[in-house]
Parts: structure tokens; C-alpha cells; sequence
């Protein structure tokens, strides 16, 4: 096939590696990722689920296996288990068209997520994840306010890109491990992105819905869990957007060490004056590590924060704001395309 071409393409094909239609450097060889198809309305494909496809992938897998998602509204609950690993969860159709995940649960931060992902080296793109027990929400007649998760991660080596969560009260759990988040929404009202992730959200529009559960509500977008001086986790929100309505906090803190930074990201006017809440830690608000840096928008008034808030070095804010504070270069790079 390449007798026809000038030397420079021919290198150019060895030295790039063609996976699903996209160019990605691979170091080591050319990669195949495998696929399995999902389709909702089992028409086309062998699963109309996308829980009896992870199902049927071996036990210790350590080779990327893509499941490919049709369009249309999943009503399951969804587990990829720790012992299944290198899953690539793709939704297809545009983001108005892609995938939805469903599932009405209420009982337990454990037994309520729409979506569980325990194992490490996982990517999820173009898929929406919504814990229906009390979204939409509703000012009257609604299910009353209880922990109602949409997504729990709990994997390490984990990376999301143009993915929904949507839900009112802890949305997301991101508890545990390395994790990236690129070009997604999250929706919430109390506590909705919370847990001792050690995570960057890039790029990603976040969105309080108080305003739609009753007036007066005051949502807390964040609730880091932290725990100790020598834990590295922390989150980290680079280039985003905090919109929606009614008035939030950008966090509160769950655990006494606690650390958020909202990096170079555009505040709208939910935002309440003071920012901050150290919740059940006010004796330990010299350990808890709330940042901006370089913020802007009518909600990124300084001047009335709680008078701890941190102040970061520019060393601090180079670190936390690369990839180098969740070591991307050495798995995101590694992730099919």
C-alpha cells in the first residue's frame, strides 16, 4: 500500500499511530482497540445494555476493549468492577443526541450511583449520567433532599471527556484516585461534586440548580474530603464556568485538610460573598486550602471571603493547574482514541 508514496508520509505512518479514524503517538506500536456495540433497542447490536456488555468482558483484562453506545436513554444501574480494567466507555451522537444513563435510587452513598467505575485506566466520552430520584428538581411536590449520587469513581487512572452528571444533592463522587475531567457539566445543588478525588476539571461548566428547589436555598458546589497534611488529593477546577440559579458557595469542607482551587475560571453571580464554609472543621480552618486564582466574572469578588481563604504561591498554582499534579503524561497519553 505504500509503494506510490513520498518517504516522508511513510514515516509519518509508522511514527503516528491510526486508532478509530485519529491520529495518537504511541512510542511503543500501532494500537487496535477492540469494540463492542450497545444498542438500547437491540436491533443492531448483540447487547441492549451496557452493564451485559462490561459483564462480558474477562475478569484481569489488560488490553483496551471500546464499548460503543447507540443514542438513547439507558435505564440501568451501571458498574464496571475492579477487576475490569482498560474499559473505554464511548457514547455516540452529538451532545445533544448522545446516551443517557438513568437510575432512581436514594438509599445509601454507596447503593444510590447511577454509574460506579472501581477499577483503574478507565476513560468515559460523550455520555450523560442522572440520578432521577429527585431531578429535576422541584420547588413543591418534589422527593425530599437525600444523597442521591450519579456517578461514583473510585478507580484510579480515570478520564472523562464531554460527559453530563446530573442530580441535586452529591451528584458526584469523586472519591478516590488520580482523575480528569475535560469539557463536562455537572449539575447540583448541595455538595454535588464531593470526596478525596485528586482531580482536574478542565474546561468544564458547572451548574447550580438552589434557585429550582426552593428560595432561600443556598447550594455548596464542592465538599473535598482531604483528610490528612500528607494526602496529595485535591480539586482542581482550570478554565471552567460556575452558572445556573439561586446562591452557592464554591465549597464547604468534609474532611479537616480540605483543598479546592478554581483556577482562571469565569464565577457568575451565584456566587455568595464570603465563598467559603469550613462546615464541621471551623477549630482547623489554618489546614483547609480554598483558592482562586485569577477568576473573574461578577461572582469572583474577593473582597468579603472568609478571611482564611488561601493564597497560593506561583510555584503552588503551576503545580496544581498541570498535568503533572495528577502525572497525566504518564496515563492520559496512553488512553485510545
Amino acid at each position: 500500500m505504500f509503494n506510490n508514496l513520498p518517504l516522508f508520509l511513510i514515516f509519518f505512518f509508522f511514527f503516528f499511530g491510526l486508532v478509530n479514524g485519529r491520529w495518537q503517538y504511541d512510542e511503543d506500536a500501532v494500537v487496535s482497540v477492540p469494540t463492542i456495540h450497545v444498542d438500547h433497542s437491540g436491533l443492531t447490536t448483540n447487547f441492549k445494555t451496557i452493564q451485559s456488555a462490561i459483564d462480558s468482558i474477562p475478569s484481569n483484562n489488560l488490553r483496551w476493549i471500546r464499548i460503543s453506545i447507540k443514542p438513547g436513554v439507558y435505564k440501568e444501574k451501571v458498574t464496571i468492577p475492579g477487576d475490569k480494567q482498560y474499559i473505554y466507555l464511548k457514547g455516540e451522537g452529538t451532545k445533544r443526541q448522545r446516551p443517557i444513563v438513568v437510575w432512581d435510587e436514594n438509599q445509601s452513598l454507596l447503593a444510590s450511583p447511577t454509574f460506579s467505575s472501581n477499577a483503574d485506566n478507565i476513560k468515559v466520552e460523550n455520555l450523560h449520567f442522572v440520578n432521577s430520584y429527585n431531578y429535576p428538581p422541584k420547588k413543591s411536590g418534589g422527593a425530599p433532599m437525600k444523597q442521591a449520587v450519579a456517578a461514583m469513581i473510585t478507580g484510579d487512572k480515570t478520564a472523562f471527556y464531554r460527559c453530563g452528571f446530573s442530580g441535586v444533592q452529591d451528584t458526584l463522587l469523586d472519591a478516590m484516585g488520580r482523575h480528569y475531567f475535560k469539557h463536562c457539566t455537572i449539575e447540583g445543588a448541595v455538595d454535588f461534586i464531593f470526596g478525596a478525588g485528586q482531580s482536574i476539571y478542565e474546561e468544564c461548566r458547572i451548574v447550580v440548580n438552589a434557585g429550582s428547589i426552593g428560595e432561600g436555598t443556598i447550594g455548596y458546589i464542592t465538599a473535598q474530603g482531604r483528610s490528612r497534611a500528607q494526602d496529595s488529593n485535591a480539586f482542581v477546577f482550570k478554565n471552567s464556568e460556575v452558572v445556573g440559579n439561586g446562591r452557592a458557595l464554591l465549597g464547604r469542607a468534609w474532611r479537616s485538610y480540605a483543598r479546592t482551587i478554581f483556577y482562571n475560571s469565569s464565577l457568575s453571580n451565584i456566587v455568595v460573598p464570603q465563598g467559603w464554609d469550613s462546615w464541621s472543621n471551623k477549630d482547623y480552618e489554618h489546614q483547609l486550602t480554598f483558592a482562586e486564582v485569577e477568576c473573574y466574572g461578577p461572582g469572583s469578588d474577593t473582597s468579603k471571603r472568609v478571611p482564611w481563604e488561601a493564597r497560593l504561591s506561583q510555584e503552588m498554582v503551576k503545580y496544581f493547574t498541570s498535568m503533572d499534579f495528577i502525572d497525566g503524561d504518564q496515563w492520559i497519553r496512553k488512553q485510545p482514541y
